[in-house]
């Protein structure tokens, strides 16, 4: 199925089978901020820096609507059957020279071990290639973070490398495994799959 096939759920810039992603809202932002944010051990495991108590409000929210950049572009992740708000996505780090940005999935606690990580994780390939041209994309992650490895590897993405003790988070220092696909790689898959 076409992700820019005109569908009833116009509101949403692009979509899987179970999930669109659209712009971030600002009705959004205290849904996100409570389940994600002030979840503190997760989004120490999400972020590279350090937690810190900041209101949902006042536009310093980590989910804050902001203005639109070259170098970030943010979603909100809807779940199409409920039009539910399910997460957060992000391509952050464009590099429009190099032609290469990183992937950033959260999915609100009531959605997880649904297999949206996955189909996030593909759509937000196809806008960082299909859409922005990007060469490549990649994806740092904890080691201990099964299911977002196994979101990224399911869509084609590699394992590259580990960066030892690279992560402090709640106390202790951690691993990083990164990630990393190619468009000609992303390209092959889906005319593999029938997609494109």
């Amino acid at each position: 199925m076409s992700p820019f096939r005109a569908v009833r759920y116009s509101w949403l810039v692009i979509r899987g089978r179970r999930i669109g992603l659209r712009a971030r809202h600002e009705t959004d932002v205290p849904v996100l901020h409570r389940e994600l944010h002030e979840d503190v051990v997760s989004r120490s495991r999400t972020d590279p820096r350090p937690w810190q108590p900041i209101p949902a409000e006042g536009g310093d929210s980590p989910y804050a609507v902001g203005e639109p950049s070259e170098r970030v572009a943010v979603f909100s992740v809807v779940e199409l059957e409920s039009q539910t708000l399910a997460g957060a996505a992000v391509l952050w780090g464009i590099d429009a020279h190099n032609r290469a940005a990183h992937l950033g999935v959260s999915v609100l606690p009531s959605f997880r071990g649904r297999g949206f990580g996955s189909e996030i994780v593909q759509v937000l390939c196809t806008y960082g290639f299909s859409v922005r041209g990007m060469q490549r994309l990649q994806v740092e992650t904890l080691a201990d973070n099964a299911p977002m490895i196994a979101a990224a590897r399911s869509v084609g993405f590699t394992v590259e490398g580990t960066l030892r003790r690279a992560a402090w988070v709640c106390g202790a220092f951690h691993d990083e495994v990164v990630l990393g696909l190619l468009a000609d790689e992303w390209a092959s898959r889906e005319a593999g799959d029938g997609l494109r």
